[in-house]
């Protein structure tokens, strides 16, 4: 058996269709899944987090990690006094 483990659950997560702990006798059939449910999670919920996709085994994980900041330009620190 092949399992889907999503390691922390947000409430988008919470109120979506998706289950965690989902189970498949195809590897190839939860990597797809898997690879699929990481897609929408980080096009469609709300972008408070990122969330990225792990395997060992048997077992894939998808990790819920803070959203990468966007890079600062022309030298402003972001701190709202360059302007």
């Amino acid at each position: 058996m092949f399992k889907i483990n999503i390691d922390k659950e947000c409430g988008c997560f919470k109120k979506s269709a998706y289950d965690n702990n989902m189970s498949f006798n195809s590897k190839d059939d939860a990597l797809i899944q898997a690879q699929s449910m990481v897609n929408h999670m980080n096009t469609k919920f709300c972008g408070k987090h990122d969330f990225t996709l792990s395997e060992d085994g048997q077992n894939f994980s998808i990790a819920m990690n803070a959203p990468t900041q966007p890079a600062t330009s022309g030298g402003c620190c972001g701190g709202g006094h360059c302007s």
